[in-house]
């Protein structure tokens, strides 16, 4: 009750509006990859025409290359996640002059110090969620790469000793599952922007956080790369 009454309202709404936006949004885009209209749906087909091919290739030495390849993006995003957690950690340390800098911006609102702290907190928050959705990613491309390594030769699928559209579709799957968990951490990021603005004021943090929706609409559902990946 006492940190309701120390944070004013507006920053609550503002708050709750954010997160409400971000877990809706998510909401609705995984709900909509599973109709096939997202980019990640569309990809997802993708890969699974890949390992279909992979499937038929001896050896696959050039798939191993792509999934370690794919599995730098998680990597290098966790690394410059926990050096920006890093960072906020240090800044928590030196609030007073980081609060001094933003009341002098003239369009800032003037908080007080434990909510401009509480405001570091939240922005730690959103990269620490990050970090753990990168990681998961890199462990999930680890397991893609086992099933891949793990798959039959060639011949036994033309021989009708293992199923080819079964191996493949389930490749395919935890090479998607990795995208997925990674799409994660880098919306955490997009939405961490949003929250930057929260700094300012509570109504720029609120608008912020809808303009961030609308750009990864725009860029899930209505791209010009999800133009070329359709069939």
């Amino acid at each position: 009750m006492q940190m309701l009454a120390i944070v004013p309202a507006a920053d609550w709404l503002a708050a709750l509006w954010f997160f409400a936006v971000w877990v809706a949004y998510a909401w609705y885009s995984r709900r909509a990859s599973e109709s096939g209209v997202t980019l990640l749906a569309s990809t997802n087909r993708w890969r699974r025409r890949w390992m279909l091919q992979a499937t038929s290739r001896d050896p696959r030495v050039l798939d191993g290359i792509i999934i370690q390849s794919l599995s730098s993006s998680p990597s290098f995003f966790a690394s410059a996640t926990l050096i920006i957690i890093g960072g906020l950690l240090a800044l928590l340390g030196t609030t007073d002059k980081a609060a001094e800098f933003v009341r002098e911006i003239p369009f800032a609102a003037r908080t007080s110090m434990l909510v401009f702290e509480l405001k570091v907190l939240a922005l730690m928050a959103i990269f620490v969620f990050a970090f753990f959705r990168f990681t998961w990613s890199m462990r999930q491309y680890t397991f893609a790469a086992l099933v891949l390594g793990s798959m039959p030769a060639p011949e036994a699928f033309t021989a009708g000793h293992a199923d080819r559209e079964h191996v493949a579709a389930r490749a395919g799957k935890l090479v998607g599952m990795a995208a997925e968990t990674f799409n994660d951490g880098i919306r955490a990021y997009y939405f961490s922007f949003a929250a930057l603005a929260w700094f300012f004021s509570p109504l720029v943090f609120a608008v912020a956080a809808a303009v961030v929706a609308g750009v990864l609409y725009s860029r899930e559902f209505n791209s010009q790369v999800l133009h070329v990946l359709r069939d």
